[in-house]
């Protein structure tokens, strides 16, 4: 029997859940992997960089990560139950965490897995597209370094970029004559840049927020948070504030719904989330969604595409167990894929497609706990598809209920006490040997310090 030929586009978070998941399987030697990185190393969006725009190659810069950036989910959220913090990092850590913290666990479990081989770096995917008289995908991709084009034929696909690097825009009247800085938060790279300024931030969801923050923590002369809804009600330090929608900009003031106005603005930051965007796709495998949102119309469990059962998108759900939610889905595409698990006939699909839906279009776009319990749901549901294998039987069940616990404290803290919820911490959920929590060194609005050289140092003496 020939090898299945499957190409994955994308070696951050996604890439890497997808490349373990099919080399954890490998003793069936069924298959052939490639996966395709137009970034010169793994980890897509954690890895910072200072650019913006474009990079040497004329690519778009594919990250939004930016200095002094921490985690505003707890680790528990993240860890894998195969690699826990404690086994990379050797000691006790407090739930939140600057980014490297982050990036280096997350490249660190696909190293100990020797993950680098099936990966071709600094390659651009072009195209995608089937051949429905051949059965199989043709794929476009361009290797950045020399030019040269090359097309390859896969038998699978698994989309695996992410949704995190397309900026949403809002149009305002009067913000492309604004005499200040304009940018989206994906530009944002730190905020030591807007000490002494006077910053109006678009969006107040949890970028908005967290940039909010940042700013006023390094030195912001005053931060004003604009939303199209009602505040959430932050209880905000002096200097950040709520205000409603912008309606318009004139010179440097801005005009609200309720006809107050804020003069005097130096920058203006959108921070308005991302839509899909996946322009290698050839149009009949494009996403049809927008703004990204947690079921997307095309895809069966958000991952098959309906009329395309071959390919699979990996990570388009917006989600708080980002890591562990990606481990699930790899896992069921890796054994729809291999064949042992057979999917509902496709004719079924759509009808699941709108019972999730329907759920997601009944939550308030401020009810974080319904989606929260929403997206608990889903990954109880892909394990229970993952279970119907009987190589599955030996899987160990998440614990679901405390994790959705776990977050609702989270979330609890967040709402209630926004400058200091990164100061409490949460016990593992997957990790039963080293159980220990261990509160934050120094309060997060106060240190300025996210090396994880320092931060290490700090917490290994407390072993």
């Amino acid at each position: 029997m020939s090898k299945l030929r499957i190409a994955i586009i994308g070696a951050g978070p996604c890439g890497l859940s997808q490349l373990l998941a099919f080399k954890q399987a490998e003793q069936e030697q069924r298959v052939e992997l490639v996966c395709f990185e137009k970034q010169s190393d793994w980890g897509g969006l954690w890895i910072y960089t200072s650019q913006i725009g474009i990079d040497v190659h004329g690519e778009p810069i594919h990250s939004s990560m930016y200095r002094q950036l921490w985690a505003n989910n707890p680790k528990e959220s993240i860890e894998f139950a195969d690699y826990t913090f404690y086994d990379h990092f050797g000691c006790f850590l407090p739930s939140y965490l600057p980014r490297a913290f982050i990036y280096d666990y997350l490249t660190g479990r696909a190293k100990v897995n020797n993950l680098r081989q099936f990966i071709r770096f600094n390659t651009a995917v072009r195209h995608v597209d089937f051949n429905d008289e051949k059965k199989e995908f043709n794929v476009d991709v361009e290797d950045l370094n020399t030019g040269s084009i090359e097309c390859i034929n896969f038998d699978r696909v698994i989309v695996a970029t992410g949704h995190y690097h397309m900026p949403n825009m809002t149009n305002i009247d009067g913000v492309d004559r604004f005499p200040g800085r304009v940018l989206h938060s994906h530009e944002f790279r730190g905020a030591d840049e807007f000490v002494g300024l006077n910053l109006l931030i678009i969006g107040s969801s949890f970028s908005g927020v967290d940039i909010a923050l940042q700013c006023y923590k390094f030195g912001a002369r005053s931060v004003t948070i604009s939303s199209r809804r009602e505040p959430i009600g932050f209880k905000w330090p002096a200097g950040i504030k709520d205000a409603p929608m912008v309606v318009r900009i004139e010179g440097r003031t801005a005009h609200f719904k309720d006809g107050s106005s804020l003069e005097n603005i130096n920058a203006i930051i959108f921070c308005t989330g991302y839509r899909h965007s996946y322009p290698f796709m050839a149009k009949r495998f494009q996403l049809h969604s927008g703004i990204t949102e947690f079921v997307p119309s095309n895809l069966y469990k958000s991952i098959f595409w309906i009329d395309q059962p071959y390919l699979a998108y990996l990570g388009t759900p917006r989600q708080f167990f980002s890591f562990p939610l990606f481990d699930l889905q790899a896992a069921l595409v890796r054994d729809v894929f291999l064949g042992h698990i057979k999917l509902p006939e496709q004719v079924q699909w759509q009808a699941d497609v709108n019972k999730w839906q329907t759920r997601e279009k009944s939550i308030g776009p401020t009810d974080f706990f319904a989606m929260l319990d929403l997206q608990t749901d889903y990954m109880r549901d892909m394990f229970d598809l993952l279970r119907t294998y009987d190589g599955n039987q030996s899987l160990s069940k998440p614990n679901f209920d405390k994790a959705n616990h776990m977050m609702k404290k989270f979330l609890e803290r967040f709402l209630a006490d926004t400058v200091h919820y990164r100061d409490i911490s949460f016990e593992s959920i997957v990790d039963t040997k080293n159980k220990k929590i261990v509160q934050i060194s120094k309060p997060w609005i106060e240190n300025m310090d996210d090396s994880m050289e320092n931060l290490l140092s700090d917490y290994r003496k407390k072993l």
